[in-house]
């Protein structure tokens, strides 16, 4: 099996096959991808930088106005932009932007939710967040962890276990039923939250891996607010987790 085919096997939720299979393929095929039109991997830090910067922006928006508007309706629509951008990664340059918006009015109402219970628990939360990820990037640049196809295989398979758990939980919720152990303060649930954590933490391996394969195989440049995307929807989501986890450690005090 070629490299090439490896990268675009790869299991990433967001980062799926199909959109590079794609991408190169039509950039293969047209030849219409010219020098300064390519993804590259700093291309890619610059987008995700300008996504974080909206993010920001929006999250304060939604920590000062605490609304549930906020919260669900920013989690609904950035899931649906997600869904659009998976299908059709070329309008990446614009729904990136407007997943970030989103998804900031999500993360500010949550952590505004939160903060009303727990002093100092959005520095804790983002301290550890950024600790998570630069640890993940040395471990990853350094080569301690190599990103496989099996490794990729399994990031995967537990990131749909996840999914497939908080799906039953929202719909279980819906009828008054909770989840036994998921996000509570016995040492199984904080055993489940550490568990998740560390599955997130892995999917950041498969983001950095992404930015280098993009540039390698000459993806084109919209690739680079894809990629950017993918990596900030790793972020939110270990976020919420150590948000969560977080909570349960403050509230046993």
């Amino acid at each position: 099996m070629s490299r090439r085919k490896g990268f675009f096997e790869s299991r990433n939720p967001v980062l799926q096959e199909e959109a590079f299979q794609k991408a190169s393929h039509e950039t293969l095929d047209s030849g219409l991808i010219v020098r300064g039109e390519k993804m590259t991997v700093q291309g890619a830090i610059n987008k995700t930088f300008i996504l974080a910067g909206i993010m920001l922006l929006t999250a304060w928006v939604g920590f000062t106005n605490p609304n549930p508007i906020f919260i669900w309706g920013g989690a609904i629509a950035g899931f649906i932009v997600v869904l659009i951008a998976s299908s059709r990664p070329h309008l990446s340059p614009t729904l990136a932007p407007l997943y970030a918006g989103l998804e900031g009015l999500f993360v500010g109402g949550v952590s505004a939710m939160y903060a009303q219970f727990f002093d100092g628990i959005i520095f804790q939360a983002v301290t550890l967040t950024m600790a998570v990820l630069f640890t993940m990037l040395f471990i990853y640049k350094a080569g301690i962890i190599k990103v496989t196809n099996k490794l990729r295989s399994g990031i995967f398979m537990a990131t749909g276990a996840i999914a497939l758990v908080y799906i039953v939980n929202i719909v279980l919720s819906l009828f008054g039923i909770n989840m036994p152990f998921l996000h509570d303060a016995s040492p199984i649930g904080i055993g489940i939250s550490l568990l998740i954590i560390g599955v997130a933490a892995f999917n950041l391996l498969l983001d950095f891996d992404n930015f280098e394969k993009g540039e390698q195989y000459g993806a084109p440049a919209y690739m680079e607010w894809f990629s950017g995307m993918g990596l900030l929807i790793t972020l939110v989501w270990l976020y919420v987790e150590i948000l969560r986890l977080v909570a349960i450690f403050s509230s046993s005090d």
